[in-house]
């Protein structure tokens, strides 16, 4: 027999109040300030306390995590999804600027996953809090027929320096971070049931454990070089639709500039076992990147006059900057000949009919 207080404690042991993360490269200019830094009350008590740094404003934002919506338990380790969880709710600061202070997790599972599978899911969650630089400052727990997560994630950026989703200009150019498309080449594989084999295993990686990132946009915020940002959670040409909705503009996107993720041979011609879809065609680069979600980078608009200080990369990851902000209220994509067509959003949305 599992009791909630018991299970209470089970968290509370991966997740002690004092302990302070790690995020990236900023890790040692936040020490000395970290030290200082904790919930008057968390774990244990009704509600938590909290103390915002002198000169700083809350960025808050919360993120489900649902069974057979999300995850398959049969199919994903429950240290990946523990990881994820945290990790796909954190991203929404990195998207604002913003560094990661507390989060509270509210979580239901049935009696099946109360034992070894929620250590596991908890160690997984404790290695991305620590990583990230995040303390768990309560939440709830109840039984449920499958297992339903909700994170709502606190952090803290200096007044008036989050980036929003609406500050985009025309003449402004779009950048992404990273590469785009490795999380949902990661998702065919599990979907083609080819994830078992060993020698995919690390093309696996983004989908199971996504980076935020959370430096990236720190620096970004810090410099106030970004006019406008979201990150890429639900597939470029969906955000990419978010965006400029949100500025109210339009943009052109380079299709050649997008750095989309390399697909072995063997994974590019139909056959072998493989079930893409559509069926009997192999997979494409360029469709992974525009419409596969979860990447998790940081797509955000730069003015032109600050475009030449803006690095090559950042902290190891790459920026490049794959198209321009219009004032038309639409998105086009030039290929490779120079032609342009209409870019509808063909990303992840649950309410779409499939």
């Amino acid at each position: 027999m599992v009791s909630e207080e018991k299970l209470i404690e089970r968290v509370r042991r991966q997740f002690p109040s004092s302990r302070v993360g790690e995020a990236g490269s900023f890790r040692a200019a936040r020490r000395s300030r970290d030290n200082e830094f904790g919930p008057r009350a968390g774990i244990g008590d009704d509600a938590a306390v909290l103390r915002p740094s002198r000169g700083s404003e809350w960025v808050v934002t919360t993120d489900a995590f649902l069974e057979n919506v999300h995850f398959l338990r049969k199919v994903h380790p429950p240290k990946a999804v523990g990881y994820k969880a945290l990790a796909r709710a954190t991203s929404d600061l990195a998207a604002m600027g913003a560094r990661p202070r507390y989060f509270f997790l509210t979580l239901a599972l049935p009696d099946a996953c109360a034992g070894a599978w929620l250590d596991d899911f908890l160690r997984g969650m404790a290695r991305a809090s620590r990583r990230f630089g995040l303390i768990l400052a309560g939440g709830d727990t109840t039984k449920y027929p499958v297992v339903v997560t909700s994170l709502t994630v606190l952090g803290e950026v200096e007044k008036g320096k989050a980036i929003l989703r609406s500050g985009a200009k025309p003449g402004d150019l779009l950048c992404v971070s990273g590469t785009l498309g490795e999380s949902e080449l990661g998702l065919r594989l599990v979907q083609s049931k080819l994830y078992k084999q060993k020698r995919w295993a690390g093309l696996l990686k983004k989908h199971l454990y996504p980076e935020p990132r959370l430096a990236v946009g720190e620096w970004l915020a810090a410099r106030q070089y970004a006019t406008s940002m979201i990150d890429t959670s639900d597939g470029l040409s969906t955000d990419l639709g978010h965006l400029c909705n949100a500025s109210g503009v339009g943009v052109i996107v380079w299709e050649q500039k997008i750095p989309t993720v390399k697909i072995p041979p063997e994974l590019q011609r139909p056959g072998a076992g493989c079930t893409w879809s559509p069926p009997n065609k192999g997979l494409d680069p360029l469709e992974l990147a525009l419409n596969g979600g979860e990447d998790y980078e940081l797509c955000f608009t730069v003015p032109k006059k600050l475009a030449a200080r803006l690095p090559r990369e950042l902290g190891g990851i790459p920026i490049t900057a794959i198209g321009e902000i219009t004032r038309g209220k639409r998105a086009f994509s030039i290929d490779a000949n120079g032609k342009s067509k209409l870019l509808l959003p063909g990303g992840w949305d649950p309410f779409r009919r499939r």
